[in-house]
């Protein structure tokens, strides 16, 4: 077993519980971690055995592209978007964050992290 890990994706997009967040925008941040079988990519080079890294920033890419209440919501598309396309994953990991929360005070970011 192995990890591929893309950190800190950062797309502007129109989320929030909020209709203002939905109106406006903002930064947001994913972090991705899947564990799968990486010994045949290691001992083969043949990218056609591994998780292609760029199809897991694509899948992402797409899903910020939707507009979502919640981060949690955003964690789960993801992660049922790359059970799509790769089923042999072990685990997925997607960390979602949002910058500058509208909480009433100074954060610099909010976070969910859902496992899948």
């Amino acid at each position: 077993m192995g990890t591929i890990s893309l950190e800190g994706l950062e797309f502007f997009a129109y989320h929030g519980f909020y209709d203002e967040e939905q109106k406006i925008g903002n930064k947001y941040s994913v972090d991705i971690t899947v564990t799968a079988d990486l010994s045949e990519a290691a001992r083969l080079d043949r990218l056609s055995t591994t998780v292609n890294y760029g199809d897991l920033y694509n899948i992402t890419h797409a899903a910020m592209q939707h507009p979502a209440r919640l981060l949690e919501h955003i964690a789960h598309n993801i992660i049922v978007e790359i059970r799509k396309q790769y089923p042999r994953i072990e685990t997925i990991e997607v960390s979602v964050s949002k910058f500058n929360p509208p909480i009433g005070g100074v954060c610099h970011r909010a976070k969910i992290t859902l496992r899948g």
